[in-house]
């Protein structure tokens, strides 16, 4: 009995550090100066509006979408999530941070203080971001006003408000945090393309069913799905759900949000359009180029269809 009892621990002390090394947080960028040096603004602010930062951390009910003082609830099969101050505020928002700070959020979801962030946060797609992006990305929130206030803690049950779990999460979905690089086979606009869609813009997340983890479903990445808060169906921006398509017709609803019938987008894509207009034109071209050579792939049907 004295033997199992050894073994029986042994074991348990052997999972337990297993767990813990697993699920450690892991920073992608160290504190260094340099990154501190330069940041260009204006490039800051398309980096802001391609992000759609303002679409989650705007202070909800006001036009000003430099308020960002967060609070918007985003609901989910987990929970509900509140997303933060991001706001210039030195308390309540970011503005102790360093860029190595926001580069770990955005590409390893990694907070200051070395906890995981949950996945609402969407790192896992960028995950990809370069470094100059975060660097000139955190210049211009650091021109943003300073607003008081923190949002609530999110409301999530056992055991998904453990965060150490998110770990083992972000090791089943998360790609190792590493700037897209360039295909140098493909053109500069679709370079540019992938990168606005795949991680700036982060389309799949929303644009992906998604398994009971949580996680996006590989082989139907873009082609739709539920909506991640349950208010509907998103549709396939895939060749497959985008059928007859031009490049022109998905630049005018990126800009106007306008669809080629005539018809206006709805929802959460509103405030989408609105990041997207400010955007240039070749960028939203790019977008288009991108998502135009996507392989057709079908999607989950649409019960209510």
């Amino acid at each position: 009995m004295r033997k199992f009892i050894v073994a029986a621990l042994v074991l348990l002390v052997g999972g337990l550090a297993a767990f813990f090394a697993l699920t450690a947080p892991r920073r992608a960028v160290a504190n260094d100066p340099a990154l501190e040096q330069g940041g260009d603004i204006e490039r800051g602010r398309i980096v802001f509006y391609a992000g759609g930062c303002a679409s989650c951390h705007a202070t909800p009910g006001q036009d000003n979408r430099l308020l960002l003082g967060g609070g918007l609830e985003l609901k989910s099969p987990f929970g509900s999530f509140y997303a933060p101050n991001i706001s210039s505020h030195p308390d309540d928002g970011i503005g102790r941070w360093r860029t190595a700070d926001l580069a770990n959020a955005m590409l390893a979801g990694v907070a200051p203080d070395g906890t995981h962030y949950y996945p609402s946060f969407p790192y896992a797609s960028y995950s990809g971001v370069k470094l100059e992006d975060a660097r000139d990305l955190m210049a211009f929130l650091r021109t943003t006003p300073p607003v008081e206030g923190r949002a609530r803690e999110h409301e999530l049950g056992f055991p998904f408000n453990i965060r150490r779990t998110l770990g083992v999460w972000k090791a089943l979905y998360a790609p190792v945090p590493a700037p897209l690089r360039d295909d140098s086979g493909r053109p500069a606009s679709w370079n540019r393309g992938r990168y606005l869609v795949e991680v700036l813009g982060h389309c799949a997340e929303c644009h992906s069913p998604r398994n009971a983890l949580g996680g996006i479903v590989a082989a139907q990445r873009h082609a739709g799905g539920p909506d991640p808060e349950g208010k509907g169906w998103v549709p396939n921006i895939t060749p497959h759900g985008m059928k007859g398509w031009t490049r022109g017709d998905i630049e005018q609803l990126l800009d106007l949000g306008m669809t080629p019938e005539g018809d206006s987008v709805g929802g959460s894509m509103t405030s989408v359009v609105r990041n997207m207009a400010q955007l240039s034109r070749d960028d939203r071209l790019a977008i288009a180029d991108y998502l135009l050579s996507l392989p057709p792939r079908e999607g989950p049907q649409n019960p209510k269809r």
